[in-house]
């Protein structure tokens, strides 16, 4: 019995370097090709796209909740002049903290008078767009922004968008709410058209017969005039009272770069630079092929991930252990829970660029390696098998981008 016992024990595999868990993970343990092999039934052009989900590393052991959604597959609400789609938490259940709209307007679109119960973060992912906001001291706030550009709306704030020529724009908008949706928006035509006529005579100072032909079903999306020179438009919201105390836009793509290494960089927007935005913090990542977003984490809020260019593949780490590796690409939407592990790597041939988006007035990580070096040698020693003069080379100064 003892003898028995010795030999299956011998005949187990032990854990190794590239391949921790029992029973042994990923393809590069499948003596029996066969394991190897999808007969169907499949789809070539959905799969192609998800290399680490057909094959995850070894590395990968047991699960976590779907973080990849895309922009791709959501339908669009098409109207004529644009449209939008949206990824709530209805479609996309890890996300509780931030939902998101990619919305496109023609020259001259207009995305009609409203506000939400939220707060609105845009991204302008091609072309220009006005955008009018009025505060709640009614002070009004006129601009235009281009490609990089992002805007901030407080939760409550009446604000409009419109397409400028010669093509319009399309945005991405981020919700602090994963639940927030763009059919709860609380649109101009939709309270007007649903208040007794003499309210509205007697709200305007006017005769009822004023509203007599006022759109009686709401206008979301429609085609209007390409609006002209911004200065006028400035000038006519003004009515005295002043400005804001600060701007609701800011070029996040013109801003200085927080980090820059011969990898890539990182740019960040949050209420330490663009001060209006004190409930969305957001950073623009940019990598260059085989370059590496850090293993890190976010002490202070989920982040909510929009990939605008190139491959990339993440892994998520969590207790349990926990290891999941997924692929993105351009349209998608990725999703990393509060202080989970993570890293982004460039695993294509061209530039790969993504937003990282919170629910928090600042952008706070904690970098993996900068916590190892910031920590006595003896004792990081102890850990990793690794003796100190080789932890003594380790990156200093909490690299964001490697190399």
């Amino acid at each position: 019995m003892a003898t028995a016992k010795k030999r299956e024990t011998a005949a187990r595999p032990t854990p190794s370097f590239g391949n921790p868990d029992l029973p042994p993970q990923g393809a590069i343990n499948a003596r029996n090709k066969a394991s190897l092999t999808d007969p169907g039934p499949r789809s070539e052009a959905i799969g192609g796209q998800f290399p680490s989900a057909q094959f995850p590393p070894p590395t990968d052991v047991s699960d976590m909740p779907m973080f990849w959604a895309s922009f791709n597959n959501a339908p669009k609400r098409v109207q004529n002049g644009g449209w939008a789609r949206q990824v709530t938490q209805y479609d996309f259940a890890i996300a509780e903290e931030i939902s998101g709209v990619d919305m496109r307007l023609t020259a001259g679109g207009i995305r009609e008078m409203h506000w939400h119960l939220a707060a609105e973060w845009g991204y302008v992912s091609y072309g220009s767009c006005r955008i009018t906001v009025l505060d709640d001291q009614g002070r009004a706030y006129v601009s235009d922004v281009k490609e990089g550009d992002i805007w901030y709306f407080p939760a409550g704030q009446p604000h409009s968008l419109q397409g400028l020529g010669p093509d319009g724009c399309e945005f991405l908008l981020c919700f602090d709410d994963g639940k927030a949706t763009e059919y709860n928006t609380l649109l101009v035509t939709d309270w007007i058209a649903h208040t007794p006529p003499e309210i509205l005579a007697a709200n305007f100072g006017l005769p009822a017969e004023t509203f007599a032909n006022i759109p009686l079903n709401q206008l979301y999306i429609f085609q209007g005039e390409v609006p002209g020179p911004l200065a006028a438009d400035q000038a006519s919201s003004a009515q005295g009272e002043g400005a804001p105390p600060y701007p609701y836009t800011f070029s996040l793509k013109g801003s200085a770069a927080a980090k820059k290494t011969k990898g890539g960089e990182v740019r960040v927007a949050d209420s330490d630079n663009f001060k209006v935005s004190s409930t969305i913090a957001a950073a623009l990542v940019t990598l260059a092929p085989g370059a590496l977003r850090e293993m890190h984490w976010h002490p202070n809020g989920d982040e909510w991930q929009y990939w605008i260019k190139g491959h990339g593949r993440m892994t998520l780490f969590d207790a349990g252990p926990k290891a999941v590796t997924q692929d993105f690409h351009a349209g998608d939407i990725g999703y990393v829970k509060r202080a989970h592990g993570h890293y982004v790597q460039n695993v294509g041939d061209t530039e790969l660029q993504f937003l990282e988006v919170f629910r928090a007035a600042h952008f706070r990580d904690v970098s993996l390696v900068d916590w190892l070096t910031h920590t006595p040698p003896a004792m990081v020693a102890q850990h990793l098998n690794i003796d100190e003069a080789t932890i003594a080379k380790f990156p200093r100064g909490k690299p964001i981008v490697m190399p």
